[in-house]
């Protein structure tokens, strides 16, 4: 075992019990960086301690893991969702993890008498039935207007049972003159005939378009038999709607069979799962879904995060099931679904023939999938020109992606303040915006020291982000000459965080290396480290531009920060000034009423609800100050 666990890690790993069950390696902050399950916990938890073939992630994980949280279950199904559950609550920093779990909708049923059919990306547990996750939006609008064209599913909102529609409450809308309605709204059709009808729906919904369209042939020929012909004709034209839905779905062989078929591709730190799904032998749609943090995570974790996911949140589950590999521990999957259809179910790998081609169009088609996901993050993660121009200008190392920007603001050192505003990619992140009082604002002589002021500062930040272990910014830049910027190096210095090369040589350690510059007003000069003598960008330049506007924005916030305390001292103090006003007084008035302005007008214009809001003593104070104020400005006019 390696010498890093701690003792009491190390005690723990030697009393794991074995029995299956879960287990939560957490950091020395107590954060929980990794869940797993395991069969048999004392000899999966061991591994991560043992000599084993080197793996950079892994090796990473566990040099963090500073203790141990374990919890048995009876058997491997429990552990399998209790593991899902955990990841899916805590999102463990080495945990593969679902992207976009909530952005897919589903199709509903509602669990009512009169049931309503509609899209919905809320899951409830309400005895509602969910069909989906719809990955593909454009599938599931097809389906719930085929339901519509071929059902006369009521459209409203209204609560109907038997108690509403008795007393009459509602009429029939648009949708019943229309035949899109029977009208239960007004009694017009039972509660039965709906149910049936919404059990067609739910058949539609599976996939079972086959045994729907057996069972609307047999009601058509009814309607004939008893000479019903208005009644079989709108079930000849359902007939007709069914057929053209099950024109858009394509056969996947002559087994009429309901079978899902599995696939997971991963490129680098992303993987993509998808499930073609295949009733009646017909293609009724795929899904797929995104996970990141896959790299070197074995492919069959990921296929089993892929499953356990899906058929959570899936109501059916077919016969077959095609997976593209063999899973480490199948047994358990295959239990737990087993469990959940309350029937057998089979998985299979295949090998040759026509099924294993249909395992490598789910795989091409994944692979699609992901191609298409990593397009989108090169569209998001665009470098701005005018940071590739304040790189090239700057002479930088790596391209100043992050830019923090310190700024002071003070009149004649009183209400000093600073200003720290980030700038990711080129764009302001308020999220990350900070604002300081200065406590140090005056030298030995006792004047403001701007100097003393940015040395607290950058201080304050950095010490703080070196004891979090926060991110360095690529770039920081102090808004000042040469006094500032050598006030901020020394605050690095004494921090012990290395300063960037400025010659752009690469360095060892990325995160405790930021490049460091002084703006200076006047001529847009830049200063930097060891150099006594200004640079000057080009005007037209766009880096020039891009840092113009992030020092202007911290300028503009650290003088608002100024402007709000200042007018708070001045409100302060004059209520302060009055005889009887303790600071505990004045602050309790300012938080009440808002302004001096308002604590004089509720004074003099609602004396005694003033007194009995604030009490005699303060009141008094109050009265005698504000009359004595109007009798001499009375005077002086």
């Amino acid at each position: 075992m390696r010498e890093t666990i701690k003792n009491s890690l190390q005690s723990k790993l030697e009393n794991l019990p074995p029995a299956p069950g879960v287990y939560q390696f957490k950091d020395a902050s107590g954060k929980v960086i990794y869940v797993g399950k395991a069969k048999i916990l004392k000899n999966r938890v061991r591994q991560y301690f043992q000599s084993r073939p080197s793996q950079a992630k892994t090796d990473a994980m566990v040099t963090k893991i500073a203790d141990l949280e374990i919890i048995t279950t009876d058997n491997e199904i429990e552990a399998l969702i209790l593991e899902f559950n955990l990841i899916k609550r805590l999102k463990p920093r080495y945990n593969v993890l679902l992207k976009d779990d909530k952005t897919y909708p589903y199709i509903v049923i509602t669990n009512e008498p009169f049931p309503r059919v509609f899209p919905t990306r809320k899951k409830r547990s309400d005895g509602s039935r969910y069909f989906g996750p719809y990955t593909d939006v454009k599938t599931m609008r097809f389906a719930l207007k085929s339901i519509r064209d071929i059902f006369t599913i009521r459209s409203c909102n209204l609560t109907l049972n038997e108690n509403t529609i008795k007393e009459g409450k509602f009429k029939v809308c648009l949708d019943y003159h229309i035949k899109k309605c029977e009208g239960p709204c007004a009694g017009l059709q039972t509660q039965k005939d709906y149910r049936e009808m919404i059990e067609q729906v739910a058949k539609l919904l599976n996939g079972k378009t086959a045994t729907l369209e057996k069972e609307l042939r047999s009601k058509m020929e009814e309607y004939s038999e008893k000479m019903m012909f208005e009644q079989a004709a709108r079930t000849r034209d359902k007939m007709d709607a069914l057929s053209v839905y099950n024109a858009k779905q394509k056969m996947a062989g002559e087994e009429i069979v309901d079978r899902d078929v599995f696939s997971v591709v991963s490129e680098d730190n992303d993987a993509c799962g998808m499930v073609m799904k295949i009733r009646d032998g017909r293609v009724i749609g795929k899904s797929h879904f995104y996970f990141g943090n896959v790299l070197e995570k074995p492919k069959e974790e990921i296929l089993e995060n892929l499953v356990t996911n899906y058929y959570l949140k899936s109501d059916f589950i077919p016969d077959e099931i095609f997976f593209p590999f063999e899973m480490e521990n199948p047994e358990s999957i295959e239990k737990w679904l087993a469990e959940k259809k309350k029937g057998k179910i089979e998985i299979t790998v295949p090998k040759i023939g026509d099924k294993a081609k249909l395992v490598h169009m789910v795989e091409a088609n994944a692979m699609l999938m992901l191609q298409e996901l990593k397009l989108a993050k090169m569209k998001r993660e665009y470098i701005a020109p005018s940071l590739e121009s304040l790189k090239r200008d700057l002479r930088l190392n790596r391209l100043p992606r992050h830019i923090a920007c310190f700024d002071i603001s003070h009149i004649q050192g009183t209400d000093t303040v600073a200003s720290m505003v980030v700038f990711k990619d080129a764009k302001p992140k308020k999220s990350e915006y900070r604002k300081y009082r200065i406590r140090s604002v005056s030298n030995e002589t006792g004047e403001p020291d701007d100097f003393l002021s940015m040395r607290e500062v950058i201080h304050r930040r950095f010490r703080r982000l070196t004891e979090e272990g926060g991110e360095i910014p690529d770039l920081v830049v102090i808004d000042g000459g040469k006094g500032q910027l050598s006030s901020a190096v020394s605050v690095f210095n004494d921090l012990k965080i290395e300063i960037a090369n400025p010659s752009g040589e690469s360095l060892t350690d990325r995160m405790k290396s930021p490049n460091i510059i002084g703006l200076a007003k006047r001529l847009e000069e830049v200063f930097v480290p060891n150099d006594p003598d200004p640079h000057t960008i080009p005007k037209t330049s766009s880096g020039l531009k891009l840092l113009q506007r992030v020092r202007d924005e911290a300028h503009r916030f650290a003088i608002e920060f100024h402007r709000a305390l200042r007018s708070k001292r001045t409100i302060v103090s004059e209520l302060n000034d009055i005889k009887g006003i303790s600071d505990a007084s004045a602050k309790k008035l300012l938080i009440r009423y808002g302004s001096f302005e308002a604590v004089r007008e509720a004074v003099m214009k609602h004396e005694e609800e003033f007194e009995l809001d604030m009490g005699k003593r303060i009141t008094g104070a109050l009265t005698r100050y504000f009359y004595e104020e109007g009798d001499e400005i009375s005077d002086e006019t």
